[in-house]
């Protein structure tokens, strides 16, 4: 017999034990019975959603609501049969309550003839479900499989999955979705179909390039509906903290680093090195000291990869092509900031080209993708000509060309007499802060 589903509207929830064992570490999303910790939802970007004002947001959110469970033929569009969430094809999305950063996701599915369907994450379309022998008169791609990431760019890398896994149809499948900063795999049945691939930012594609936001850091995770049945069980997610997450990070693309620092002396190093200390394989900047040390290996084209920890208020930098003397966000191609995200609670207002991630006082960076104060950060930069690309735990914060800077806009103004080195050292510029920075890698190009 088809239950009616309880509604919960609050943003607070206690799940009930789902049917079945859940996986070590993991916690169910779907008891069973009803959708206790879900609400309504549709394709709208989850910061704008925030961004309104309560009454605004609970407003919008009824009104999913009310879709949710608004009745066609006598039945709602979510039932729960035989602790299995059922829709019909219709009403808006069943969407968490609660939001979610970085995340483990495992759940079944199964779809009628015809139906096309998905997974939001963080809000944001989404992981490809469908049946992939409808026919595909305009080239969506049906035949490839489910598991893509649909709403990427048609000319994005991995946006197709890498071979078609699905069982046929009417059988449950199985994924295992992993995303960590804007990262996602996803395990199609046991296969790897997404390998590592950035989710793009579904609601900013008709912005310039040079004017989009990577996806939200924590959002709802929603299934969608879209005019099929669908079947969905044993859903469970798992949580993935910091030191996880850049063990994740590290362990891809790893091929052709190597690693400058030993963590046990600076050798290859120069500078002020008595402006920092060495602890437990890490270089410790020394409090009330400044100056920039940097590997002692010129470098053109080339990748980075480093793991840093703020103190609240912490400040240091990248020197990128630094020639070895002065101040390197000058003199040097550019300072990448090293920077507390929340240093305006802490020390004061900043201009947005301050802000971490940034070409120092050029080019801001997107904000809000570090991890909490105290935890190792992971961060990738590339330089290729002018061209700079910083990836921030998953997240690229900045992807910009600094030949193309306006420099009668630059902050306060100030020349930047070394902007188009085309050598230099890359190292650390520290500003009086105990900043920490271990597993140091370089990857010349």
């Amino acid at each position: 017999m088809l239950k009616r589903l309880i509604l919960i509207t609050c943003f607070c929830c206690t799940l009930f034990p789902c049917l079945g064992q859940t996986p070590t570490g993991f916690e169910a999303l779907f008891n069973g019975k009803d959708l206790t910790g879900w609400r309504g939802g549709d394709t709208y970007d989850h910061r704008k959603l925030l961004s309104l004002p309560q009454v605004e947001q609970e407003a919008l959110i009824a009104k999913w609501n009310a879709k949710l469970i608004e009745l066609g033929n006598a039945v709602p569009h979510w039932s729960v049969i035989d602790n299995e969430l059922v829709n019909d094809g219709n009403g808006s999305y069943a969407t968490t309550i609660k939001d979610y950063g970085n995340f483990e996701l495992l759940l079944d599915w199964k779809i009628a003839k015809g139906t096309d369907s998905g997974i939001y994450l963080r809000g944001v379309p989404q992981v490809q479900i469908w049946d992939t022998s409808m026919p595909d008169p305009h080239g969506f791609g049906t035949a490839m499989g489910s598991g893509g990431l649909w709403n990427n760019e048609l000319t994005s890398p991995g946006r197709n999955p890498l071979v078609h896994a699905d069982k046929p149809l009417g059988e449950w499948n199985h994924y295992r979705i992993l995303i960590v900063g804007s990262r996602v795999s996803v395990w199609l049945n046991d296969q790897l179909v997404v390998d590592h691939v950035v989710l793009e930012n579904y609601y900013d594609k008709a912005l310039p390039a040079n004017k989009r936001l990577p996806i939200p850091a924590r959002g709802p995770i929603e299934l969608q509906t879209h005019g099929g049945r669908t079947w969905w069980r044993n859903l469970y997610i798992r949580e993935i903290k910091s030191d996880e997450a850049c063990e994740i990070l590290a362990s891809h693309g790893a091929a052709g680093f190597k690693s400058i620092f030993d963590g046990k002396t600076l050798s290859g190093w120069a500078g002020p090195l008595d402006v920092v200390s060495l602890k437990n394989n890490s270089i410790v900047w020394q409090l009330k000291k400044g100056g920039t040390i940097y590997w002692n290996h010129e470098l053109k084209d080339f990748e980075s990869r480093v793991n840093f920890k703020l103190p609240a208020g912490g400040n240091n930098g990248l020197a990128i092509r630094y020639p070895g003397t002065g101040d390197t966000a000058y003199v040097g191609m550019c300072e990448l900031q090293v920077l507390d995200d929340n240093y305006e609670k802490v020390k004061g207002k900043i201009d947005p080209r301050q802000a971490h991630g940034s070409a120092y006082g050029m080019v801001a960076a997107a904000r809000g993708y570090q991890n909490p104060i105290g935890e190792w950060n992971f961060q990738e930069s590339k330089i290729i000509g002018s061209k700079i690309t910083v990836e921030l735990n998953g997240t690229v914060i900045l992807n910009t060309d600094l030949s193309k800077v306006d420099m009668a806009e630059v902050l306060a103004h100030k020349k930047h007499p070394g902007k188009d080195r085309p050598t230099g050292f890359f190292g650390f510029a520290g500003h009086n802060d105990p900043v920490e920075f271990k597993d140091i890698l370089i990857k010349p190009l």
